[in-house]
């Protein structure tokens, strides 16, 4: 497996925190690089009445070959910058996020 990103550290017993840093009502979802040890996201949702976390959960669930509910907000609900937690025994194949 490929080295583990600068953006992803792993959470014994619990599964991987993931670093985003979020842009709410882009053209299209997409990622869009790193910046500051944190992985991009342009998200198509709007940042109302919490439909880009639901966005960004289904997301990253979605690249990851995860379902939604594996992906959940740890810190960060009402902020650009979030901590995720990815829930799943083995890790995942993180170059699906470039």
């Amino acid at each position: 497996m490929n080295a583990r990103p600068a953006f992803v550290r792993e959470d014994p017993g619990n599964g991987w925190l993931v670093f985003v840093r979020v842009v709410p009502g882009a053209r299209k979802s997409e990622t869009a690089g790193e910046a500051e040890d944190r992985l991009r996201i342009r998200l198509a949702a709007p940042a109302v009445e919490n439909k880009a976390n639901k966005a960004l959960s289904a997301f990253l669930a979605g690249l990851l070959g995860l379902r939604a509910s594996q992906v959940r907000i740890l810190r960060g609900e009402t902020a650009r910058q979030k901590t995720l937690l990815v829930e799943c025994p083995h890790e995942p194949d993180w170059t699906k996020l470039n």
